[in-house]
């Protein structure tokens, strides 16, 4: 389940638009280079901007050559002069373009992520630190242990979900980069002015700088692990949330709302759906994460058949997080605590109300997780 932003920013039309947005950054920087003519780059770039590409028909083309460049240059030089049709795509090669395409996806999918995760962790914070001295029965291994701050659980949610955040910040920081290496990874064919053609296009394209890399797979999967942490992060909220939720403990509940958390055949129920969106989400992220991970040990150059599978596992994890992070938000902005259901338990499990050191330490995290966030 993903949420129509994060559908556009993985589908076929963003995927078309970064792709004609590569061939022009590309024209551009080499003309500021004095790699080829001014209206050279000025042509390439208009046929980037005016040419119409029926995604469909692309993907047959696509699915044919083995890779999204060599269709689209063709398409592209059907509509360019002389000149110019010789110039696009010069010194660049099919790699090149498809990791640009997937790490500006990222870019986007990262945005719309962390803007979920901070919905979250503000709402925790609040419902954190009112809750923080309010006594309630701790569990481990799924039963009564000792009292606790209610809150102090809400705070461990989301100090869990704002590192998980800070990390697909840092990784996507320190990875979705520029990727202009050329046929072998030496910027052959750009007179020694391949370093500063690359570094202005990863400013027009918003990318980090950085030297080839297509070869090291090892920023895409941390990129990929850390949206999987994101999602696990959130599935240990809903987790909670829906032990919570069950019938004889009824601590907290998931925000009531028309059409939602109903039972087809019992009437009664009232089904925590969010958190079932989170979990569901949370079990699957592990195995594409993997599929990452498979394709560390590229073979030289350019890997066969490992890079090539990183597109789709990398958007299927933006997909399913999107879910998992829209669902908890709302859950988290609308999380209803029952009191006096809390109280009823502590007192059923007999163990005093101590709840030690909890409110400073509800503090300590909401403090540091707010520094983070600021």
């Amino acid at each position: 389940m993903a949420t129509p932003v994060m559908t556009a920013a993985f589908g076929d039309a963003a995927l078309v638009a970064h792709a004609l947005a590569f061939e022009a950054a590309l024209g551009d920087a080499q003309a500021a280079e004095g790699l080829i003519e001014a209206d050279v780059a000025a042509a390439i770039g208009q046929a980037c901007g005016s040419i119409v590409i029926d995604p469909a028909a692309l993907a047959e083309e696509v699915a044919l050559a083995g890779t999204l460049a060599i269709p689209l240059v063709v398409r592209l030089r059907g509509v360019l002069d002389g000149a110019a049709a010789q110039a696009l795509h010069r010194g660049a090669t099919s790699q090149d373009l498809a990791d640009v395409v997937m790490m500006r996806q990222v870019r986007a999918g990262a945005g719309l992520l962390l803007a979920d995760a901070d919905r979250i962790v503000a709402a925790l914070s609040r419902h954190a630190r009112a809750q923080a001295a309010t006594p309630a029965i701790g569990r481990t291994l799924l039963q009564d242990a000792i009292p606790i701050g209610f809150g102090l659980r809400i705070a461990q949610w989301c100090a869990g979900i704002a590192d998980a955040a800070a990390g697909v910040r840092d990784a996507v920081a320190g990875h979705a980069a520029v990727q202009l290496g050329g046929a072998a990874g030496t910027r052959a064919g750009h007179g020694g002015r391949g370093a500063a053609v690359a570094a202005r296009m990863a400013t027009a394209l918003g990318l980090a700088d950085a030297p080839p890399w297509h070869a090291r797979r090892g920023g895409v999967a941390a990129i990929g692990a850390a949206v999987a942490i994101l999602t696990g992060a959130c599935g240990k909220m809903a987790r909670d949330v829906a032990l919570l939720a069950q019938a004889g403990i009824g601590e907290t509940r998931e925000p009531a709302a028309a059409g939602r958390g109903g039972s087809s055949a019992m009437a009664h129920k009232r089904n925590p759906t969010g958190c079932q969106v989170a979990l569901s989400a949370a079990a699957r992220a592990p195995g594409l994460v993997a599929g990452l991970l498979a394709g560390l040990p590229a073979e030289e150059e350019r890997g066969l058949g490992g890079w090539q599978a990183e597109a789709p596992l990398i958007a299927d994890l933006f997909l399913i997080a999107s879910g998992a992070l829209e669902a908890m938000a709302a859950v988290a902005e609308g999380l209803e605590i029952d009191p006096a259901a809390i109280a009823h338990n502590l007192a059923a499990a007999g163990q005093g109300d101590d709840i030690g050191e909890s409110v400073a330490i509800v503090a300590a995290l909401i403090d540091r997780t707010n520094l983070d966030r600021g």
